[in-house]
């Protein structure tokens, strides 16, 4: 069977040359007799898989020398329940930007901490249709860190610029990692479950300052304190060795195929662009939900048809099409074409070309 035009949220499309690599290795890695899932995560095999992996992200990201990179279990939830472990002392604030569904979660984690979570910004009343300019934000300069969610998967927003703040910023960047060029010195911590733009899914990837380690309390179980996975080097106990693999060999397209981050942006913005232009030209068919393009993520487009008794027909045919994962969040309805940066070009062109024969049909 052929392969399908795949546009789902997470876990999604991966690079097919990664992909055809892990066929290979899972069978025999590198001579090694066993299959890559098949060996230990101490063996020199696995290590250099995981100092590869690191260097690659450090060059793409061009990450300074004073920040630790950590793999951990559990993705981005898992990370926001240790963020506020870890950073949030009793009687601290952290501040956060409610964007959508993951910041919501990200809020709640805070709020079971021993501090509080003061809420800057909250698009809920607008059903998170739009963002803030976050020039005008106040921030707290002492916050134990602000929170900020780069790319919303729900709604289909981005930010496309970031807060300038004296307290660390914390950005939540699960499903637009290593998809643009960022100045890494100005993030206290950037991490994200990589099953959107990385790999498959069960661990997150932490970019963090390493300074801001020391603010860790004592006491913490050892699988909660971030001190240990950087002392440790992400092995503590045994790491998801197949989903680094895999992270590995998508930094490695990234770098070598596509040619880095800046190639890798123009793409993006490339592929949004078919579609924000399908948006205008049919605009008394098709809306988007988020109104405003300087709004829009190039990660996730997310739109309703003015007739929604359609959408389910639209979704069925696209399936029939062989264009699947189209159905918006369960919690929200409507369509959503996530289109990654593994997401082909010809994909995003060829469901252009379908959303363009939809109108003149119906």
């Amino acid at each position: 069977m052929a392969r399908k035009h795949n546009f789902f949220a997470g876990p999604a499309v991966m690079p097919v040359p990664a992909i055809k690599q892990a066929q290979k290795d899972l069978y025999e890695f590198k001579e090694t007799g066993i299959g890559l899932a098949e060996i230990s995560h101490r063996s020199k095999a696995f290590d250099d898989v995981l100092i590869e992996t690191i260097a690659r992200a450090k060059r793409l990201y061009k990450i300074p020398e004073d920040y630790s990179i950590l793999f951990v279990q559990g993705g981005a939830s898992m990370m926001m329940a240790i963020n506020a472990l870890d950073f949030v002392p009793e009687g601290a604030v952290a501040q956060l930007i409610d964007s959508g569904r993951w910041s919501e979660r990200a809020i709640k984690e805070v709020n079971r901490s021993k501090g509080t979570a003061d809420v800057v910004w909250s698009g809920k009343e607008y059903n998170y249709s739009k963002l803030p300019n976050v020039d005008e934000l106040e921030f707290n300069d002492n916050a134990a860190f602000v929170h900020i969610t780069s790319n919303n998967t729900v709604a289909g927003s981005q930010f496309h610029k970031f807060p300038q703040t004296k307290a660390p910023l914390f950005v939540d960047a699960s499903s637009d990692f290593f998809s643009r060029p960022l100045d890494i010195s100005k993030f206290g911590m950037l991490y994200g479950g990589v099953q959107k733009n990385l790999g498959p899914s069960g661990s997150a990837m932490v970019i963090v300052k390493k300074e801001l380690l020391e603010r860790i309390p004592d006491g913490l179980s050892e699988m909660l304190d971030l001190r240990i996975y950087d002392k440790k080097n992400s092995m503590y106990n045994t790491p998801s060795t197949f989903v680094i693999y895999m992270v590995n060999l998508t930094l490695k397209w990234l770098e070598e195929e596509i040619g880095g981050l800046d190639k890798m942006y123009a793409l993006n913005l490339k592929k949004q662009a078919l579609l924000n232009d399908l948006f205008d030209k049919y605009s008394d068919f098709y809306k988007p939900v988020i109104s405003k393009k300087e709004d829009r993520s190039y990660m996730n487009m997310t739109f309703r048809l003015h007739n929604q008794e359609l959408e389910s027909v639209i979704i069925k045919k696209a399936t029939d099409a062989g264009f699947i994962g189209l159905k918006g969040h369960r919690s929200v309805g409507g369509l959503r074409a996530s289109i990654y940066n593994s997401c082909p070009l010809e994909s995003v062109q060829k469901l252009t070309a379908f959303l363009e024969n939809f109108v003149h049909n119906h």
